[in-house]
């Protein structure tokens, strides 16, 4: 079997597959919760594993889908409260690294905040802003009992949507492929919000800019 190159060369594959077999539903649910506390984890991969484990009857599809799902709520709620009580202070030294006055962290944390309840619920399908999602959520101030429900959404969407496409397609594609074509899907919707914002603010910038004399 292929191996697909992830976060980590540690965790190929066939890593993540040999430790779904052994560990079963504890493997998907630690694997997704260290993720979605902001660390750079290959959950998305743990989640088609799990499904993929469930088509061929090795692990029950019900369980596989609930391991993720809490998975993925516990650990965006950890991601969370470390964003609210600790991740503003890191948010301003990455800012002064990357020479950002304090003005321009909070332009965009207001922004973040106008968009928080989009990003925890859709965020999950984006690279990147997947394991950001509930640390920025937290930063943002967004009310806990908001980000829940959106966090308990999004997950479950997420959850159903890789579970499931893993239990199906999994029986007609190798693994690898699915997972290199989920990826890529993951990749380009990030590059797509990035476009999106930028030329956002583009217009934003268009709509004060001074008019000429």
């Amino acid at each position: 079997m292929h191996t697909v190159p992830l976060t980590f060369d540690f965790f190929s594959l066939e890593t993540i597959q040999t430790l779904a077999e052994d560990y079963g539903y504890w493997a998907i649910f630690f694997g997704i919760m260290l993720e979605n506390m902001g660390l750079p984890m290959p959950g998305e991969t743990v989640t088609l594993v799990g499904g993929f484990l469930a088509g061929s009857e090795e692990l029950v599809y019900r369980w596989v889908l609930f391991s993720a799902i809490a998975g993925a709520v516990v650990g965006d709620s950890i991601g969370y409260w470390i964003g609210f009580y600790g991740g503003w202070p890191l948010l301003v030294r990455l800012g002064n690294l990357l020479r950002l006055d304090q003005s321009a962290l909070v332009n965009i944390r207001d922004r973040f905040s106008q968009n928080a309840d989009k990003a925890v619920i859709f965020g999950r399908f984006v690279a990147l802003l997947r394991i950001f999602a509930g640390p920025l959520a937290g930063i943002a101030q967004m009310p806990y009992w908001k980000f829940l429900l959106c966090n308990l959404l999004g997950a479950s969407l997420w959850g159903t949507a890789m579970v499931t496409l893993a239990f199906f397609v999994g029986r007609l594609i190798p693994l690898a492929t699915l997972v290199g074509w989920v990826a890529q899907f993951t990749i380009a919707a990030f590059v797509l919000v990035i476009l999106w914002i930028t030329a956002l603010w583009l217009l934003e910038r268009r709509q004060h800019a001074p008019a000429p004399d």
